[in-house]
């Protein structure tokens, strides 16, 4: 893990063969925090604060790969983070300590005693476990919440049930930012993060295209598996130096337009995200964060280069009309 390795040495542990005898007690929550969104930060400021007021540590014990990908293969989500940046997102909201326990089959096949005595009780030495009420956990998930209240006051720690948070009748979760990236609806996937959705990774050489016939543009090579649907976006462009503290990073940023697709005017193949900046750049990053504020069209095939730099000159105008409406800050949740 390149956070987890050095800038977050003694916080995140990614076995229980690097677990130190001090891990605990703890206040501890469990699940795969995908994407680290307002449902999530809930459940990890209880955590915090309850840890705080006993003189506990506050710990997460999260999973990799995820647990899906093991038992249903098939059936495995498309990720929202990275395990280095769900890693830094949980450190942020106050906790003390991660452990990322490598999903085996040895893990799947732990019945849900064997795992709350073997890994909760006696190597994190759980005084506390915080759980959303949809938790399920041992062999085939036959263990639920009410499993886990019963286990324990068997094994003499406090278990509490957080509710779900809602926005606008729908309960936050993972799967729902999902379905809202997928379809484009960026605005929404922000609101239940609790920060604009972003793509990370390389500037890449394009085919030089758009700097002689249309815009010149960043291209941006990301491992991110979850991807917006094709189009056109208003977006949000910052410098990242992958070896620092999110605190550290350069102040360079810029008010952006990104298309995510397939360039049709060019009779492209590979997807592609491809940002154009709207202030000036002196000198070009080698690395950004991309984040996606909000959706401005499809993505359509125009009849000519000139076409398809006339309609990208209306998408700029459009976008500075949305960061003039809300300023150039305001368009962050952060």
């Amino acid at each position: 893990m390149k956070d987890g390795g050095m800038i977050y040495r003694g916080m995140v542990y990614k076995s229980l063969a690097e677990t130190p005898d001090d891990f605990g007690p703890c206040a501890v929550t469990i699940g795969n925090f995908d994407g680290v969104h307002l449902g999530h930060r809930r459940i990890l400021h209880r955590v915090s604060a309850l840890a705080r007021e006993e003189g506990w540590k506050s710990a997460v014990l999260t999973f990799d790969p995820h647990p899906a990908k093991l038992v249903t293969p098939a059936g495995a989500p498309r990720l929202l983070t990275t395990l280095d940046e769900r890693a830094r997102m949980i450190l942020e909201q106050g906790i003390d300590k991660i452990l990322i326990l490598p999903f085996t089959p040895g893990i799947a096949a732990l019945g849900p005693e064997d795992f709350v005595r073997e890994i909760l009780v006696a190597k994190l030495k759980a005084r506390a476990v915080l759980v959303g009420a949809n938790f399920h956990f041992g062999k085939r998930a036959a263990g639920d919440a009410g499993t886990l209240e019963q286990l324990g006051e068997r094994y003499r720690f406090e278990t509490d049930i957080i509710v779900p948070v809602v926005w606008r009748k729908r309960v936050i979760s993972s799967s729902e930012i999902r379905r809202a990236i997928e379809a484009g609806d960026v605005s929404t996937a922000c609101r239940m993060l609790g920060r604009p959705y972003a793509l990370r990774g390389a500037v890449v050489s394009g085919e030089g295209r758009g700097s002689k016939q249309t815009v010149p543009t960043l291209n941006l090579d990301t491992n991110a598996e979850m991807l917006p649907k094709n189009g056109v976006y208003v977006t949000r462009t910052r410098e990242r130096d992958p070896q620092c503290k999110p605190e550290d990073q350069s102040a360079r940023e810029w008010p952006s337009i990104t298309n995510v697709g397939y360039r049709p005017t060019f009779d492209g193949h590979a997807r592609t995200i491809e940002t154009y900046l709207l202030s000036p750049l002196d000198a070009a990053p080698k690395e950004i964060e991309v984040e996606f504020l909000h959706r401005l069209r499809e993505e359509r095939k125009f009849e000519n280069a000139e076409a398809l730099k006339t309609q990208i000159l209306r998408d700029v105008n459009r976008a500075q009309t949305y960061f003039r409406r809300r300023g150039h800050a305001a368009a962050s949740t952060r």
